[in-house]
């Protein structure tokens, strides 16, 4: 089934709910939509789940509206749609600034129905280096890519997602993949560049009171390891399970793995 459900006036976000059973919302990272879950989306309502892809403003097939691209509106808009779906005792799992979204999420509007948040490869607690923190990206990084965004979009997401994946994948699949991307907004994605750069989420940690799941690729070049040693570390109640031969793509790098802990953790 597919829902339109509108977060605020004149902004509906697409969101796609498949199968029947415990509820999973998915969070997608920037600039794809939750399409890039197509191999956990086949799994899951085969095992008695029910999968919730979420297309967040300005991406995939959601409306994209000038402005909300931070971290506060785009975890308001998740509210929302769980709200909307009147989910009991589901799980959110959160990929890359999916992440830093769903633990915005985690912190100001958890409630009893809320039973554990999942982090795969998370922007997080901050994408750009920053006192005491020296991991990720420079911000003076990040500026560059959004002016090469500005200047040629398409060449700007291929040059980005050629460090996506560790493992040899297809012309077919990395063209699939850019797609993905390019049917985001352009300002929606520069938006999301901007909260990615200034974004810090690491006194936040404490405050999150569900049981914490994080899943990151030990080969990750988008999003350094040492981010989830970071959650880990700030997120009281946390496993963290390393993926040995994973980059950032860890959903598909050892989709086997990853699909067989996700199931586990369902279970």
């Amino acid at each position: 089934m597919a829902h339109f459900i509108e977060v605020e006036k004149n902004v509906e976000l697409f969101v796609e709910d498949i199968g029947e059973g415990h509820p999973v919302v998915f969070i997608h990272g920037w600039p794809v939509n939750h399409e890039m879950f197509e191999y956990q989306m086949n799994e899951l309502p085969q095992n008695g789940y029910r999968f919730i892809g979420i297309d967040l403003r300005g991406f995939g097939k959601s409306d994209k509206p000038a402005f909300g691209y931070d971290y506060d509106t785009l975890a308001h808009d998740v509210k929302v749609i769980v709200e909307y779906l009147q989910l009991e005792s589901f799980f959110l799992a959160g990929f890359s600034m999916g992440g830093p979204i769903s633990i915005r999420y985690a912190t100001k509007y958890a409630n009893d129905q809320f039973s554990k948040l999942i982090l795969i490869g998370a922007a997080a607690p901050s994408f750009t280096q920053r006192g005491n923190y020296s991991y990720g990206m420079k911000k003076e990084e990040v500026d560059v890519l959004i002016e090469a965004i500005k200047e040629d979009r398409p060449a700007a997401l291929t040059d980005f997602g050629s460090n996506f994946y560790h493992s040899n994948t297809s012309e077919a699949l990395n063209g699939w993949f850019l797609n993905l991307g390019l049917r985001a907004s352009a300002h929606g994605t520069i938006g999301c560049a901007k909260s990615l750069r200034d974004e810090d989420l690491r006194e936040e940690l404490e405050h999150i009171s569900v049981p914490t799941l994080i899943l990151h690729g030990k080969k990750d070049q988008i999003c350094d390891y040492e981010f989830s040693q970071a959650l880990e570390e700030g997120i009281h109640n946390s496993t963290l399970v390393p993926f040995e031969e994973s980059g950032h793509g860890l959903i598909y790098d050892e989709k086997a793995k990853f699909n067989q802990e996700l199931l586990s953790l369902l279970k």
